[in-house]
């Protein structure tokens, strides 16, 4: 994976090439197997060599699929759009790749249901339980 700086300049032009690949996806790419995908981060070198572009799709494993080859397909293209759009004097070469937050959040969230499943559990286990001890295990000043 490309290492991102943190410079102004590249995260303007980061902004700038989520926001051009999007409108492209959106218009001018017509190929059928490209489904409804996201672009959901673009990170670009110090150098604005390179720029690694995340994106998700809407749909199952086949359809992901169909819409990577796709958005292979469509580099020309888009990398051209980046070029008139851009106005740098190096046009940055592009690299997609499917982005995994999808999956890590579904992960996440059956986690937090079991959690909260469980935690319902020691709920109802605690309700009828007593002190092993005394109530007050405290000592207190004799009277």
């Amino acid at each position: 994976m490309v290492r991102a700086t943190r410079s102004f300049r590249t995260r303007k032009v980061a902004d700038r090439i989520k926001e051009v690949v999007a409108a492209t996806c959106e218009g001018k790419i017509k190929d059928p197997r490209l489904g409804f995908v996201t672009i959901t981060d673009v990170r670009v070198t110090g150098d604005l060599q390179n720029a690694s572009i995340f994106y998700t799709v809407l749909g199952d494993e086949k359809e992901r699929k169909n819409s990577a080859i796709a958005l292979e397909s469509a580099k020309g293209i888009i990398r051209a759009t980046l070029g008139r759009e851009l106005g740098l004097r190096v046009v940055p070469t592009v690299e997609f790749h499917l982005d995994a937050l999808p999956e890590s959040a579904a992960t996440l969230e059956n986690l937090l249901a079991k959690s909260a499943a469980r935690d319902l559990e020691l709920d109802a286990q605690r309700s009828g339980a007593d002190y092993a001890g005394e109530s007050d295990p405290y000592r207190k000043p004799k009277q």
